[in-house]
């Protein structure tokens, strides 16, 4: 990290931040201010989404992303996009536009087709930057990719008629392969919003957070436990994950605007925005 690419980075973070917010503020719903925030992210060479998805084993883009609503619980999720510009976007229409949750592969890439989605060549997702990473993870070791650069980006809110909403969306683990599927796309594990509890979406080694359903057990802990969002989402990120060998965090927002955004490694982008406060960090 350099002192110019955290100012990137911390730019980055703060037009997300704009994004929403002025969204929320204008009476918009929540999970219109998540998925145009995470829009702007995945077109954002800078992280693991969209433009800058890391390459798989193959040496291609394999993206994930999904997106829930905390006050119907419905959700939508595609997996194993290789075309289309904007995973989030097709994860909001599998919601809003078809009886399905989570559609994946080239049955997925049909159905954002059909929805009038934005295509592009695979090689649109490239960057200088993850190429080389995904060359040295070559050499450095081919066989084990849960050793290699991961990240996501996601995107809770709570809109003024009291509505939460979280989506997720990554380009997964570098040098992920046959098909590996992780914590984002799947509503429970990555992504979870009811307006009973909160809205929570996951980062970090995905094969825990599927184990260990994260995102979902965030919202039982607060609605079975009676624990608050702050108490819930540390316990599951530096508790339970910590000693089960798994690393990354987590953001979360509850019913009454509280904000938690714990994890257990080096540092986790991360920003929010409250009427006249916001917050935007990199590490601890």
């Amino acid at each position: 990290m350099t002192p110019e690419l955290e100012k990137k980075y911390i730019e980055a973070l703060n037009t997300a931040l704009s994004i929403g917010e002025n969204i929320l503020k204008n009476g918009g719903s929540s999970m219109d201010a998540v998925e145009k925030t995470i829009i702007f992210l995945e077109d954002c060479p800078l992280f693991n989404a969209g433009k800058g998805a890391v390459y798989n084993d193959e040496g291609i883009h394999e993206l994930d992303a999904s997106i829930m609503d905390g006050k119907t619980l419905k959700a939508g999720a595609v997996a194993s996009l290789h075309h289309i510009k904007n995973p989030i976007l097709a994860a909001r229409r599998v919601m809003d536009f078809s009886p399905h949750v989570f559609l994946a592969g080239p049955g997925a890439e049909k159905f954002a087709v059909e929805q009038g989605l934005d295509t592009v060549s695979n090689s649109y997702f490239d960057t200088p930057e993850r190429y080389d990473a995904y060359k040295k993870a070559k050499q450095i070791n081919s066989k084990n990719p849960v050793d290699q650069k991961k990240g996501t980006v996601g995107c809770v809110a709570l809109d003024q008629a009291g509505n939460l909403a979280a989506g997720t969306s990554t380009g997964g683990m570098t040098l992920k392969k046959y098909g590996r599927i992780g914590d984002s796309p799947i509503i429970g594990a990555g992504t979870y919003a009811n307006n009973n509890s909160c809205a929570v979406s996951c980062t970090g080694h995905g094969e825990y957070f599927i184990r260990y359903s994260v995102a979902y057990d965030v919202n039982a802990r607060m609605l079975y436990k009676n624990q608050s969002l702050s108490n819930a989402s540390q316990d599951i990120i530096n508790k339970v994950l910590k000693k089960a060998g798994g690393e990354g965090g987590l953001i979360a927002v509850d019913k009454h605007g509280n904000i938690s955004t714990p994890f257990n490694s080096e540092g986790m982008y991360r920003a929010w925005a409250k009427p006249g406060k916001r917050e935007v960090k990199i590490y601890k």
